[in-house]
């Protein structure tokens, strides 16, 4: 996947790997319509420089989990 910048294709790359297939049906629609928004939005959402809208709290909690898992 290529994207804006280089931090989210490292950090959705990795999140798709890992958890794309444990996500339900739901997940996944919400997960794709998150694709479409700015990657420097994605960014400072998944670094907790900004809260994420509603909408998008839960997919971007598990990507942040899947990023510390990645880090420890």
């Amino acid at each position: 996947m290529r994207r804006g910048i280089k931090e989210m294709d490292i950090i959705l790359g990795h999140f798709s790997e890992m958890a794309l297939d444990s996500l339900s049906v739901e997940q996944l629609q919400n997960y794709d319509v998150l694709l479409s928004e700015n990657d420097h939005d994605l960014y400072a959402w998944v670094s907790g420089a900004l809260p994420p809208p509603d909408k998008f709290s839960q997919i971007i909690s598990k990507i942040v989990q899947k990023m510390a898992q990645k880090i420890s």
